[in-house]
């Protein structure tokens, strides 16, 4: 373990039986590098590189690292750059949920192991900003998260596109029948068309929300897009607040807490925030040692409206929200809920920033608390028989003529089985009926993929349905909308009531209950349960150690051994 009393170079230093000789070595072996005495003498911040080939939302990390290089110069610290493992959401096989908490280990051991006063940890794409925090608050070191921000809008046809809700929208579109061949392909060329995230308020939005909201992140830095100047002066200054936060020691556990973990739940809901957020926001105060209760979520979400305006739940993006007032007009909007004695990096409270002028703010982008966008938080947690330890829904995203419903269950046993048969002609469905999904959880050797966006089945398409109750232990992209029932739990593959369900049976939905029900006898149910064999496990390297200990999704599917609760 790592000599926390010492600082700079020395940290941490080798084991070869003499110290002495350890950082002797090591000040040889780093002037090999070009490094002068002078250098090596001053605080170091270690800066997590995540650009890839295979991660089109961190294109702009390398012009980011440089800004960030800037601003420890200038601050009097010693920048090093180190690699650790990029997750890019459309490019990772199944999933990259499977890779994050992998992600999260390489970011913690790289801070832990290496010598470095403070880090900045670079990244944007779903599970990075999770991962990133997961890991630096379990080392505990000073650090910045820095996002690499949202992607520019694109046109076609005189329409405004985004990835990704609107990829889903022409998708749905394309399988209706209503776009050819030629046109869904070019709707494909234009729907990404610069560096950065998803330019809605999808998880990766959500997730750099959450990590400014918690004090991670310096403020007014979440939604600045990716090819802007101001996201490079944000890279600059995170910088400097590394060397500065490196001489102070304000470590994470001083700024993740109990109720800056509240506030960010706040955000979540007022944002309209992606159902991935919960998840990853319980994984990452669980590294804190903070617990995130699904019954508290449902108190909160009856307090906190959804107050931006942006998609899926609205009709805006990223850059107009950046452009309408940002986090901070929300943050302002819902100031009366918040904790404002939390800290951030900055080592200001929450409540002095907000004293601070808001400057601009667009009521049509960031509603006012009075005139929200949708009058209740943008997620609820549902129980019942299906899910005794809980589920999500995203009821900003819904179809609220379905929240209290009752349907025919048509079941998939797997994603396999959907993928082969959603489209079937054949297909005994109805637009009434509940579709399941089962054995897509954590523990199914799928990783908890984001394949709960069931299609409408083909038939159901064609004729025009455009919305039907959909459940399953898998996960959604922050981008999706419908009337979904994610993250059930416990799973199918875990032995939970979903992996029982049998077509034909009936569901009782009730979302002013925050229930559904499988309206099936215990006694069917426990004939059933005799029955009932696990999914075969992963027989080897990370794919096992994941099946081995990965929690459910009310614990953040972190590992049993990296929460501190």
């Amino acid at each position: 373990m790592a000599d926390e009393t010492e600082k700079g170079l020395a940290r941490g230093l080798t084991n070869y039986g003499d110290k002495d000789f350890s950082l002797y070595l090591r000040r040889s072996f780093a002037k090999a590098m070009g490094f002068t005495s002078e250098s090596l003498e001053k605080p170091i911040v270690g800066i997590a590189d995540t650009a890839s080939s295979y991660n089109n939302c961190h294109r702009n990390v390398p012009e980011q690292i440089e800004a960030v290089k800037r601003g420890v110069l200038a601050a009097g610290g010693l920048p090093m750059v180190f690699p650790t493992v990029s997750l890019a959401e459309t490019f990772l096989h199944p999933t990259s949920m499977l890779y994050r908490n992998l992600m999260s280990m390489d970011t913690e051991e790289m801070i832990s192991a290496q010598p470095m006063d403070a880090a900045v940890v670079v990244g944007g794409c779903d599970k990075t900003v999770p991962a990133q925090l997961m890991g630096a608050i379990s080392a505990n070191r000073p650090a910045v998260q820095l996002i690499t921000g949202p992607m520019m809008t694109a046109r076609h046809e005189g329409e405004r596109l985004g990835a990704c809700t609107d990829c889903r929208r022409f998708w749905a579109m394309y399988r209706a029948g209503e776009l050819n061949d030629q046109q869904i392909v070019a709707v494909e060329s234009r729907l990404a068309t610069t560096a950065g995230t998803c330019p809605v308020m999808g998880t990766a939005s959500t997730m750099a929300c959450i990590a400014e909201t918690l004090g991670m992140a310096l403020p007014g830095t979440a939604a600045i897009p990716a090819v802007h100047a101001d996201r490079l002066r944000a890279a600059e200054e995170s910088g400097k607040r590394a060397v500065e936060i490196a001489r102070s020691g304000l470590t994470p556990d001083k700024v993740v807490t109990e109720k800056s973990v509240e506030n960010a739940l706040r955000v979540l809901l007022a944002i309209g925030g992606s159902t991935n957020g919960i998840i990853h926001l319980t994984a990452i105060a669980g590294r804190a040692g903070v617990n995130v209760s699904l019954d508290r979520l449902n108190e909160i979400s009856d307090e906190t409206p959804v107050l931006v305006n942006l998609k899926p739940s609205g009709d805006h993006y990223m850059e107009d929200f950046f452009a309408g007032g940002g986090l901070g007009a929300v943050l302002r909007e819902i100031k009366h809920l918040l904790h404002l004695d939390t800290l951030s990096i900055t080592g200001e409270t929450l409540g002095d920033r907000l004293n601070e002028d808001p400057g601009f703010i667009d009521p049509d982008i960031v509603r006012p608390f009075a005139e929200p966008h949708y009058p209740l938080g943008g997620l609820v947690s549902l129980f019942g028989t299906l899910a005794p330890n809980g589920a999500i829904l995203k009821r900003a995203a819904a179809d609220d003529a379905l929240f209290e419903s009752e349907g025919r269950a048509v079941v998939f046993s797997s994603p396999a089985d959907m993928a082969e048969r959603i489209d079937d002609p054949d297909l005994d469905v109805e637009p009434n009926d509940f579709i399941v999904l089962q054995n897509a959880g954590p523990k199914s050797g799928y990783g908890m993929p984001e394949c709960g966006y069931l299609p409408i089945p083909g038939k159901l398409a064609r004729a025009g349905v455009k919305d039907i109750v959909r459940i399953s232990d898998a996960r959604m992209s922050g981008t999706a909308y419908g009337t979904i029932i994610l993250h059930v739990s416990p799973e199918a593959a875990d032995g939970g009531p979903l992996g029982l369900v049998r077509n034909g049976d009936r569901i009782r939905l009730s979302v002013k209950e925050r229930r559904f029900d499988l309206l099936v006898s215990e006694e069917e149910m426990a004939k059933r349960r005799a029955e009932w064999t696990p999914v075969e496990a992963e027989p080897r390297g990370y794919a096992k150690l994941y099946q081995d200990h990965v929690l459910q999704a009310e614990d953040g599917c972190d590992f049993d051994f990296l929460r501190a609760v």
